[in-house]
Order: C-alpha cells, then sequence, then structure tokens
C-alpha cells in the first residue's frame, strides 16, 4: 500500500495579526510613563552590555528614576524575611534558625489562610488578619481609628492608584471628561494613568 500523502503538500497559511501598534488603544500608544519607557529600556540595554563586557566610562548603571532601594544596596529587614520564608515553607516553623517572633508572626498569617495556605485564595481585600494588622498600625501611628473593613490591600502603589483612578473616571470625552489635579513634579504613573483613561490632567504647581 502506497502512502498517498508522501508527496502531498501542505498548503500554506497566512497569519494575519490581530493586534498591531494601529489598532491598540490610542490612549495607551499616547501613555509616557518615565518609570518604564525609553530611557530604562537604554539603561537596561547599557547594564547588559557592561555585563557582558562592553567597555564604558563607568563601571554600572545606577538606577535613580524610582525608589527602588533595594536595587541600589539597601539591606532588606530581617523580620520581614523570616516571616515570608515561614509563611512560603511552613516546615521552617520547627527550625531553630529562626527567632520566637518571626514564628509566632507566620503562624498568626497562616491562620487567618484559608486552608493554613498562602498560596490559598483571600477575599478580594485581601488577608482578613493583615487587615486586621495594619488598621491598628494605622490606630496607633496616627491616632485615628481604624477598622480592618476599611482596609483594601492592592499588589503595589501602581496598582492602588490606578484602581482609585479608575473609579473618578467619567466615561466621557472632551469637556465632559474628569478632571484629576495631580503635582508638578509627580509620580509618573499619575500623568501615564489619566492618559490612559482619557481624563485632563489639572496641574497644580507647589
Amino acid at each position: 500500500m502506497s502512502d498517498t500523502n508522501s508527496n502531498s503538500t501542505v498548503p500554506e497559511t497566512s497569519h494575519v495579526p490581530v493586534v498591531l501598534i494601529e489598532n491598540v488603544n490610542p490612549n495607551v500608544r499616547n501613555m509616557e510613563y518615565a518609570v518604564r519607557g525609553p530611557i530604562v529600556a537604554r539603561a537596561a540595554e547599557i547594564d547588559s552590555e557592561i555585563r557582558n563586557g562592553v567597555k564604558k566610562p563607568f563601571a554600572k548603571v545606577l538606577p535613580a528614576n524610582i525608589g527602588d532601594c533595594h536595587a541600589t544596596g539597601q539591606t532588606p529587614i530581617t523580620f520581614i524575611r523570616q516571616v515570608i520564608a515561614l509563611c512560603a515553607y511552613p516546615e521552617l516553623l520547627t527550625s531553630q534558625e529562626f527567632p520566637a517572633d518571626a514564628k509566632e508572626r507566620a503562624k498568626r498569617i497562616l491562620a487567618g489562610c484559608r486552608g493554613g495556605s498562602i498560596g490559598s485564595y483571600s477575599g478580594s481585600p485581601g488577608v482578613e488578619v493583615i487587615r486586621q494588622d495594619i488598621a491598628a498600625y494605622i490606630t496607633k501611628r496616627d491616632d485615628v481609628p481604624s477598622k480592618s473593613e476599611d482596609v483594601i490591600l492592592c499588589t503595589g502603589a501602581s496598582d492602588g492608584i490606578k484602581t482609585i483612578l479608575s473609579m473618578l473616571m467619567t466615561g466621557k470625552t472632551g469637556n465632559e471628561r474628569a478632571g484629576i489635579m495631580i503635582p508638578v513634579s509627580q509620580y509618573p504613573l499619575y500623568s501615564a494613568t489619566l492618559t490612559e483613561y482619557n481624563a485632563q490632567p489639572m496641574i497644580l504647581h507647589e
């Protein structure tokens, strides 16, 4: 029996890209974000070149566009690292290498997680026990009563800022779009996010 497919040719199919720079949201195209812009990209290229032996008139690239303290050599807080390690790998709770206060904090956090694991889902506002601790800290620091129900956790400053700004948008264009007052000088995320959301920056010169 002959192989009828041996001489057959597979028809070529052309794949047309669906997402192009031309059809991406124009507000996203117009964003200018100094934290992740062309200067930062070029700095990363130069840093890579130095690591690969390319000679430069300097020994290293020192990023100064964001407050990335650890990247510039700041020593991390030991207690925080210990608690994170214990929560991520609870078997370490029996180790004598960790202090008692770090173990107690890790146990409290794990007890507040579903299934006793930080890998489980939390409620949308975040892990309740952590929100309780944050509320207690705010009350102690600012002498202002704070409740865990009023605390919502986010994955960082950028996520929190964008979430808040998104709730202030009108969904309209032109003169009816939202106007948000921002300071100058400002964290670049503000102006970039307002461009993305088609909002109008109202500049406060301080």
